[in-house]
């Protein structure tokens, strides 16, 4: 159990927890920011342009309401603005971690301008062996 605890202190310490608590926090923000973006942007003009349709107002209903029971629908307009909401959320995504891979890449594979090496005087003797046996 104490080396479960260890463990635990070292990602705790790392700045893991933190790292993940960030990223969640921006996360949460930035799905805010795209549920309004396609709520408030996005669904509107394509709503018009299949002929004034509020996506958000659109349901199928089970059961009608009655005075004792509420109505039982399927909201799949809501279905629909949520599947535009992930979809734009992991467009955005991909973008941002194909360009953190794009800067990465160039740090890693930086071209260096060296002169190869003159060949070792063993491998210039072998070479001699081969061109000599070759005549």
């Amino acid at each position: 159990m104490s080396s479960f605890i260890r463990e635990f202190k070292e990602f705790a310490v790392k700045g893991n927890v933190v790292d993940i608590a960030v990223g969640m926090i921006i996360g949460v923000a930035f799905g805010k920011i795209i549920s309004s973006f396609v709520n408030d942007i996005v669904m509107p003009p394509i709503g018009m342009l299949v002929g004034g349709v509020d996506f958000q107002n659109l349901s199928y209903v089970l059961r009608e309401a009655t005075e004792a029971k509420e109505a039982v629908t399927i909201n799949y307009g809501m279905f629909i603005n949520n599947v535009i909401d992930f979809v734009i959320i992991a467009f955005f995504i991909f973008v941002a971690i194909k360009a953190m891979n794009r800067l990465t890449r160039k740090e890693e594979v930086a071209p260096e301008l060296t002169v190869p090496a003159a060949p070792s005087a063993e491998v210039e003797l072998l070479t001699d062996i081969r061109d000599l046996l070759r005549k």
